[in-house]
């Protein structure tokens, strides 16, 4: 009987101060953002992203992993999520998506959201997963490891990475390229967030460097909710809205 008078109680409140119980809801949903890039760039590129989210007035983190190793750029992210006061949402674009497998056990980690990011299970890496691309797949135009790194053949960057982005922003992004550790490819994840955390996964349909197809399957396979657009790997730099609002879904539905 308490409780229902209570419950009765806050519904007056509210309805008298013309808040709505979905606006509470609204309320109390996640508001700290972490974005993780992917390998051959840094995280300059989560701009347009990030000025969305902090419009809408979330606090955002972008993480700037060396890419280097699993295990540092787990730790990278890692101290990133303890510096925010509360709950959060881990994003991963690309190898990025492997990170936050990793690094989304966290407890602070309510959700974690794929941008056209690899979603290993337990003991899959990136090297793992590219072994077998489905037949008729893009190949990527990574050119051979120097002292243990890899970059893109800058010729070819931009119709792999980033055919959808602005020219001269692809170009920059060809020049500008971040060293992918060949040991950030072979890390193995112990334990994948999406088994224990609710996960998002935008797909993008262009993609160009992991199979559009392969990008389902994982999705399928975390029983992520999917949303599908066409685009580039750079989705994120191209179509900076519709990754936004993957991500403030995945905010809404984590309280």
């Amino acid at each position: 009987m308490l409780k229902n008078a209570l419950l009765a109680a806050a519904s007056i409140v509210l309805a008298a101060t013309g808040t709505s119980t979905a606006s509470a809801q609204d309320n109390a949903a996640v508001k700290n953002i972490v974005l993780v890039h992917g390998g051959f760039v840094d995280g300059a590129g989560w701009k347009g992203v990030y000025d969305i989210l902090k419009k809408d007035g979330y606090t955002v983190s972008i993480v700037q992993n060396p890419t280097t190793s699993l295990a540092d750029d787990v730790a990278v992210t890692k101290r990133a999520i303890d510096q925010l006061d509360g709950s959060v949402v881990l994003v991963g674009h690309s190898y990025g998506g492997v990170v936050v497998s990793e690094a989304g056990t966290d407890e602070k980690v309510k959700s974690v959201v794929y941008i056209a990011a690899f979603a290993p299970d337990k003991g899959e890496s990136v090297s793992s997963l590219i072994a077998n691309p489905p037949k008729g797949a893009a190949v990527p135009p990574i050119l051979p490891p120097v002292d243990g790194f890899l970059f893109l053949d800058k010729t070819k960057f931009a119709a792999s990475f980033a055919a959808d982005v602005e020219p001269e922003i692809a170009a920059f992004m060809a020049d500008s390229q971040v060293p992918w550790g060949v040991a950030a490819l072979t890390g193995a994840v112990t334990e994948p967030a999406w088994k224990s955390k609710p996960s998002h996964y935008l797909v993008a349909a262009d993609d160009r460097m992991i199979p559009p197809a392969a990008q389902r399957l994982m999705a399928k396979r975390a029983g992520s909710t999917v949303v599908e657009v066409p685009g580039s790997h750079a989705v994120y730099v191209s179509n900076p809205k519709a990754v936004a609002d993957l991500i403030e879904k995945a905010a809404a539905a984590a309280n």
